[in-house]
């Protein structure tokens, strides 16, 4: 029975390394669109001539912008926790719990971690211009909408719990055993230059919006400029590319091993095959041109006068009668056998 081409472990490898490929791919694909889309829209600032360039606009709308600005609060303002000098628009409070967890397989500790509260609170804020002279703000829209918060860590305290005797005896037979925890604000302070990817609209009330895109295109809120995401969106796209190219190159070596495999089995079958067919083919010359008598060397002399070629010299000078070992008639003379 001719054996599969590939076993049941490489047809799982194989199969998932092509599902991952495909997957990868399809990430790099839309990352790939995403910067695009980021680089073909118009780069602008908050100033006193915005409100007349999205009036000429279709709609008086331009579908994706990316817009910097100063950050500023548009009522009520958000104050720190632990600074009160500081105030901002969104603030994010995180507690965390860290663990270190026994790994039987490994025979070591790993650390894992554990969000124990998240709490986010905003406030609307205005992205205004640098220059104190202008008047134009431009009211950001459902910032928890984007893609990432853009918040800087202003507070961060790791607390370590006190440990007895007793309670690491019971983590060492649990394998768990509590590192700390982490208690962490972030805060997207006012006054900082932040960079809005999305809509831009200018309402009837002539007040201008920065909101997610209708058309389903990803909606940013980074501090910094546009490059900033620009080339996080660049390092993740070659990110997915090479994980896409590392497993399709796996899966295409999976593929070639097993018709390097399949190849060398009929290579060797077809060697195996002619060998069998040469030995048959020298068996068969063998038997016909042997001596009858001891069948191994070759027939040498001609027994006349029946004129039968049977024997070698060696077994008719050992023949105890001089009578032809084919049709016993008597031998009168023996005469070499030449063969071309």
């Amino acid at each position: 029975m001719e054996p599969p081409l590939f076993t049941p472990g490489e047809l799982l490898c194989l199969g998932s390394s092509l599902a991952f490929s495909g997957l990868f791919y399809y990430l790099y694909r839309k990352k790939t669109r995403v910067v695009a889309r980021i680089q073909e829209a118009p780069k602008l600032q908050v100033d006193d001539d915005l409100p007349a360039l999205v009036s000429a606009a279709d709609g008086r709308c331009l579908p994706y912008v990316a817009l910097e600005g100063i950050v500023l609060p548009a009522k009520a303002v958000l104050t720190s926790h632990y600074h009160e000098r500081l105030q901002g628009v969104i603030q994010k409070l995180l507690l965390k719990e860290h663990r270190l967890v026994w790994n039987s397989l490994a025979r070591s500790w790993s650390e894992s971690e554990r969000v124990l509260s998240e709490q986010v609170y905003t406030v609307p804020f205005l992205l205004a211009s640098p220059d104190t002279e202008a008047v134009t703000q431009v009211s950001v829209e459902s910032p928890l909408r984007a893609v990432c918060l853009p918040l800087e860590v202003v507070y961060e305290r790791f607390q370590q719990p006190a440990h007895g005797f007793r309670d690491l005896l019971g983590q060492y037979l649990s394998g768990e055993k509590p590192k700390g925890i982490l208690e962490t604000e972030e805060l997207l302070r006012v006054g900082a230059g932040l960079t809005g990817i999305g809509e831009l609209a200018l309402h009837p009330d002539g007040s201008l919006h920065l909101q997610p895109p209708s058309q389903g295109a990803d909606y940013f809120l980074c501090l910094g400029d546009w490059q900033t995401v620009l080339e996080e969106l660049e390092s993740a796209s070659g990110l997915w590319k090479g994980a896409a190219m590392l497993c399709a190159a796996a899966g295409l070596a999976i593929l070639l091993h097993a018709l390097c495999r399949a190849f060398l089995r009929a290579r060797l079958r077809q060697q195996r095959e002619d060998k069998e067919l040469d030995s048959e083919e020298a068996g068969d010359g063998g038997l016909e041109d042997s001596c009858v008598i001891c069948l191994s060397r070759p027939r040498e002399c001609v027994l006349l006068g029946c004129g039968h070629i049977c024997c070698c010299f060696r077994c008719f000078q050992a023949l105890p009668a001089r009578l032809c070992p084919i049709c016993r008639g008597p031998i009168d003379r023996v005469v070499p056998l030449y063969q071309a």
